[in-house]
């Protein structure tokens, strides 16, 4: 049985806030409460390993759990970019490129075992695996990806958000008015809603005087994940209202 959400605008609006809560989350365990990059990564990859088996374990969609598992992977890929750009010091450009590649292996056994990337229809075991190790390391990219932006670019918090966000836009237009294939489309955007989310992350948490908001990695991650929280909340509600329409009908 399909356990993934149709692909809305909800559903882009929760990436966005799962990305950048996993930002300033990732941030929280990693340099706050000073953890530091490798432990905070093997703690956060423990925590998606445990949160995968329980959605691999499933019998249907359920949005909680589905959106837990992409905060796990928008926490840990935090963790793990970090961890290889600064502490084994490989920086944001050769960092980006293991992970592309990785990215794109990762896509080339998918479709050789299962002749198509589908993420409206997910129904095998195999692919269910191969779609969120896709996902992990999507997010784990999109972190390198923003980092790169925000620190070296020049462009600073909010010029990288921009800039990404025209990305989006542009992928949005291509979407509407080309033929281009719907799936590739949605891979790009869904790496790409992962440095807009980074970027974000850094403008709410950092210092006034590296251009953030100040706003620190505490406060900013119980705002985001309130405002996740009720966004699934939503998104339960409406999940459930057909299969009670059903059960009322076969009655």
């Amino acid at each position: 049985m399909n356990k993934l959400p149709q692909i809305t605008l909800a559903f882009w609006v929760m990436k966005i806030c799962a990305t950048t809560l996993g930002e300033t989350a990732g941030d929280l365990l990693s340099m706050t409460l000073d953890v530091g990059y490798a432990i905070s990564s093997m703690i956060l990859i423990s925590a998606f390993v445990v949160t995968l088996l329980l959605q691999l374990g499933a019998k249907r969609y359920h949005p909680m759990l589905y959106w837990i598992v992409i905060l796990s992977t928008s926490t840990a890929g935090t963790t793990m970019s970090d961890f290889m750009d600064r502490t084994l010091g490989l920086g944001y450009a050769t960092g980006s490129a293991i992970l592309i590649a990785i990215l794109l292996a990762i896509f080339a056994a998918w479709y050789f075992s299962e002749k198509t990337l589908s993420v409206s229809s997910v129904t095998t075991r195999r692919a269910e695996l191969f779609y969120w190790f896709a996902i992990l390391f999507s997010n784990t990219l999109g972190t390198a990806l923003g980092d790169f932006l925000a620190d070296e670019s020049g462009l600073g918090f909010m010029g990288g958000a921009l800039l990404i966000g025209g990305a989006i836009a542009v992928v949005v237009v291509l979407h509407y008015t080309t033929r281009l294939s719907s799936v590739m489309l949605f891979w790009i955007a869904f790496v790409l809603t992962r440095p807009f989310g980074a970027t974000l992350g850094d403008m709410l948490t950092k210092p006034r005087e590296k251009g953030g908001l100040d706003f620190g990695t505490v406060g900013s991650s119980l705002v985001l994940l309130t405002v996740l929280v009720v966004l699934v909340g939503i998104a339960t509600a409406y999940n459930r209202r057909p299969t009670r329409a059903y059960v009322q009908r076969t009655d």
